[in-house]
């Protein structure tokens, strides 16, 4: 059973290709390949290429936790470059099938960078989702830990929770990110983003990932929450997102439609062995 590793700043996934995994991709087996001490370990899984209507390629995103992402913004470019080192793809623009939509994808620099046309960003709860009545979520209360908060609500295909808050830092977002990732408020639970604006032009972040936890990067926490520092006019169009893994470049369209731009690390190709399922790893 084939694996290829993968980083997007330090952001890990590995790419499983269905022509290589005997029957169904399940929960639990998903649970024990991520797992970093009885397992490959990753921040999550890439099944595919998978067939698609809509798009050359579809593909699945699958958690540590074994739940399933709509759509992840490190794991599309890494997918891309995946696809490009497999020559499936060239220099050309191509389209990928996610449960979040259809993106399009262009690898440059000889695989190292790949930009992602990501999508538009809504800030209206119907489409995140967010409880209550229909509106734009923006500069709404949140509690959390018995700390009030001042959060907006974003979708890019997968729903997101971001704090602009004057100080962030790895603690915080590992102290509230669970709590809010699993708020009520969130029916389908959410990422979370502590978002410090530093100019126009840039923004820091620490993120909690839903059904990951406390990651170094991620490209669609960077989409949403640059399109949230656009939204309140605290940046301009064009916004450096700067995660403890590095740097993504967002551009905004004038509808909020999101390109961003960033890095690709090959890691490892490899093989996993069977026996490796023998051991069923607990839930926390």
């Amino acid at each position: 059973m084939k694996f290829c590793k993968y980083h997007a700043l330090g952001n890990d996934y590995l790419v499983l290709d269905p022509k290589d995994w005997p029957g169904p991709l399940a929960a639990e087996q998903v649970r024990v390949i991520c797992n970093r001490n009885f397992g490959v370990g990753s921040d999550g899984i890439l099944l595919g290429p998978l067939p698609s209507k809509k798009a050359p390629f579809a593909l699945r995103i699958f958690n540590p936790d074994g739940s399933e992402a709509e759509k992840s913004g490190n794991g599309l470019r890494i997918f891309s470059r995946y696809l490009w080192d497999r020559k499936l793809v060239g220099k050309d623009e191509f389209a990928i099938e996610t449960p979040g939509g259809v993106v399009k994808s262009t690898v440059l620099d000889g695989g190292q960078t790949v930009r992602v046309e990501m999508g538009k960003v809504s800030f209206w709860s119907d489409r995140i989702p967010v409880t209550g009545p229909r509106r734009e979520v923006i500069n709404e209360t949140i509690q959390a830990g018995g700390k009030s908060f001042t959060f907006c609500a974003a979708t890019v295909g997968n729903p997101h929770c971001v704090l602009p808050l004057p100080d962030i830092s790895a603690d915080l977002a590992k102290q509230f990110g669970p709590l809010l990732e699993a708020h009520p408020s969130f029916p389908n639970r959410t990422n979370v983003q502590f978002m410090k604006v530093l100019d126009r032009r840039n923004i820091q972040i620490e993120i909690w990932e839903r059904g990951a936890g406390y990651t170094l990067a991620s490209g669609s926490s960077s989409s949403a929450a640059a399109a949230v520092a656009h939204k309140l006019g605290l940046c301009d169009s064009s916004i450096a997102v700067h995660m403890p893994g590095g740097r993504i470049q967002i551009e905004i369209g004038h509808d909020f439609d999101i390109l961003m731009t960033g890095p690709v690390t090959k890691v490892s190709e490899g093989m996993i062995a069977e026996e490796m399922f023998n051991v069923r790893i607990a839930r926390d």
